[in-house]
């Protein structure tokens, strides 16, 4: 059974991890023995820190996703400099919260860019990357709640997120017969620091809190199990699907 969930000799890159949930996944990549390519537009030195004191193998890179000529030169580097690569983790994003009525057009293209485009564009790469080396390797993408939802004021990211799922179960059909697995998750209510405003005041958590079968916002390592399960030889039999992560909140 250890045997099933090891990724052990396996190296995984995983986009937007410097802090929260991409963090989460990170750590249970590592505790599962995988060696970990970061990618982010923030400081990784935290992620960075928390890799080598559990004693695992990370390489940091800086990159804005949102740019097609910045995904071509990352990859590009990566490729150089790591070698191979087992999995890709699709987890970059980013909010932005305005009404509908008013809702910047640059500003929707650039959610787009990070959230949608940038998992389009590595997806592919890594698709490439592992039927050249006849690999059996894994894609996971990062949904949402918004993937079912459609949100208030977040036009742009509930889009990007019903976007991820439209692109899982594509490329889930084109790159299953290479023994290439494509999924996602989708995080609901999670505390991190892109939440703060909201699980910090009682008020404006209180709808969510009512709603929460398993009686509490989800965390960071919440995020470990799913990850090393969805990147292991254990869900080697599993494509084209959304696993949520959101302490039931999406079937209340």
């Amino acid at each position: 059974m250890n045997d099933l969930f090891s990724l052990s000799g396996k190296r995984a890159v995983v986009t937007g991890c410097a802090t929260g949930i991409g963090q989460g996944l990170v750590m249970g990549l590592v505790k599962a023995g995988a060696e970990i390519v970061a990618v982010d537009l923030a400081d990784l030195s935290d992620t960075q820190n928390k890799v080598q004191e559990a004693g695992g193998k990370i390489r940091c890179y800086h990159a804005d996703l949102g740019s097609i000529e910045a995904v071509e030169q990352i990859w590009e580097q990566i490729m150089k400099e790591a070698g191979t690569v087992d999995i890709l983790f699709n987890n970059a994003g980013m909010q932005y919260r305005s009404s509908a009525f008013e809702y910047p057009a640059e500003v929707f293209d650039r959610v787009l860019a990070v959230n949608l485009r940038s998992a389009m564009l590595l997806s592919q790469k890594a698709a490439r990357h592992f039927r050249e080396r006849g690999c059996k390797g894994k894609i996971i993408n990062t949904a949402s709640l918004f993937t079912t939802f459609g949100g208030m004021n977040v036009a742009g990211y509930t889009c990007s997120k019903h976007g991820i799922m439209g692109l899982t179960k594509a490329l889930s059909n084109e790159f299953s017969p290479y023994g290439i697995c494509v999924n996602a998750i989708a995080p609901g209510y999670i505390q991190t620091g892109l939440t703060e405003s909201i699980w910090s005041d009682p008020e404006k958590r209180r709808p969510m809190d009512e709603r929460l079968p398993i009686g509490r916002w989800g965390r960071p390592e919440d995020f470990e199990g799913v990850a090393v399960f969805l990147a292991s030889a254990a869900s080697d039999y599993i494509t084209g699907v959304m696993i949520p992560v959101d302490g039931g909140y999406s079937v209340r």
